[in-house]
């Protein structure tokens, strides 16, 4: 459990609702990615300025050839991680990512209100994906993962 007392359990019954859900969105995983993405900087524009690619460019969102894939990899890091919780805890799926992110996450300022937007995000898209699946304990099944991965980030976060 380490320096995070507080930090949940996550149960068979929200893994598998995860698993579940996620072989689901995966059929349409880009789509979902970019909306992800659109919708983060719908709450927060701001947020744009933390992407290199997205900085100085002219070019609307829609358009730009970078944030489709940068979207994808990172919604499906997202998923793929929530998906390997149970099998060890994330840090422990791939060490050098959770390291890469932790470092990333440092050098661009990503903040707790920043987790909390892109959190937001991800349970919106998740209910707009899969309306017909979406339900209270699905929705605490996949904060709770994010809160896991998040942890698990911010734990590399070391300058």
């Amino acid at each position: 459990m380490g320096s995070c007392g507080e930090r949940k359990i996550f149960s068979e019954e929200q893994e598998a609702l995860v698993i579940k859900s996620w072989s689901v969105m995966k059929k349409n995983a880009p789509d979902l990615a970019f909306k992800f993405f659109l919708k983060i900087f719908e709450i927060a524009p701001s947020a744009q300025k933390m992407f290199p690619f997205l900085r100085d460019s002219k070019v609307p969102l829609e358009q730009n050839p970078k944030l489709k894939p940068h979207a994808l990899n990172v919604f499906t890091l997202t998923c793929e991680s929530a998906v390997q919780l149970r099998k060890g805890g994330i840090a422990a799926a791939k060490e050098s990512t959770m390291k890469r992110l932790g470092a990333t996450h440092l050098k661009y300022g990503v903040l707790d209100e920043h987790f909390e937007v892109t959190k937001f995000a991800l349970l919106e898209t998740i209910k707009e994906g899969i309306p017909e699946m979406w339900s209270v304990e699905m929705k605490g099944a996949w904060a709770e993962a994010y809160d896991q991965l998040v942890s698990a980030i911010k734990a590399q976060m070391k300058p």
